[in-house]
């Protein structure tokens, strides 16, 4: 008897009965999510990206960002993310409904980034940012057992042009946020590139400010201290 079909039909059921549990339900259950008005804010949330911050989202891809940084900020008790200050409370599906690309990112080289326009706001925001793109080791610095270090992400100094100034110097130009040692040479200005302005851009947009319904009923229990008892037992 050939149980070839028998076999085919058994694996064809197996895998088809899988994708619908896995992937079609959860589909369906994000589907029906939508944005949620905060009368505080007076505006939906999540909020659509701008355009140029949409065009930042591309450059953030074509430069691999999220193979260091992520953008999901973890919950209580499944790490340290709210205590390192990278949210204010986790990420939840709603966050991502108008991402058609959601760059959850690979591993935590560098911080989590899912807020990181709440972090560094405004005026002051797009200055840090410039500053860390031109020169990371200088901007960010850890100390470990009282020795200093600075940041291992690269620089990224092709964002920036070096050009003459032609009359008037540019109202973009960027120099005087940097060090001396960075200054151009005379007559010359240092400003961001189109990329490197979209790319901010980006970055400034990245926050979640609403405290939605599912995490509002969210409750988080952390878990008990073991007894005195129980540590030396587990210590010897």
């Amino acid at each position: 008897m050939n149980r070839a079909p028998l076999i085919f039909l058994g694996i064809f059921f197996c895998v088809a009965f899988s994708w619908t549990g896995i992937v079609l339900t959860n589909h369906l259950g994000y589907a029906k999510l939508q944005p949620v008005f905060d009368e505080t804010e007076g505006k939906a949330f999540p909020q659509q990206l701008p355009g140029n911050a949409q065009r930042g989202k591309e450059v953030y891809r074509d430069l691999g960002c999220v193979y260091c940084h992520t953008q999901q900020v973890r919950h209580p008790g499944y790490g340290t993310d709210i205590e390192r200050g990278w949210g204010e409370r986790g990420s939840v599906a709603r966050d991502y409904i108008h991402e058609k690309r959601v760059y959850l990112g690979t591993m935590r080289t560098g911080p989590d980034l899912r807020n990181v326009g709440a972090r560094f706001a405004g005026e002051g925001g797009r200055n840090w940012h410039i500053q860390h793109f031109y020169n990371p080791a200088e901007v960010s610095k850890i100390t470990v057992d009282g020795v200093e270090y600075g940041s291992i992400m690269p620089p990224y100094r092709f964002l920036f042009e070096t050009r003459p100034v032609i009359g008037e110097p540019s109202a973009h130009s960027v120099q005087h946020l940097l060090p001396p040692k960075d200054q151009p040479p005379a007559g010359h200005e240092i400003v961001l590139t189109q990329r490197g302005e979209d790319l901010i851009a980006y970055l400034l947009a990245l926050k979640d400010p609403a405290l939605y319904p599912e995490e509002a009923k969210r409750v988080y229990v952390p878990k008990a201290e073991p007894a005195k008892e129980e540590k030396k037992e587990a210590a010897k």
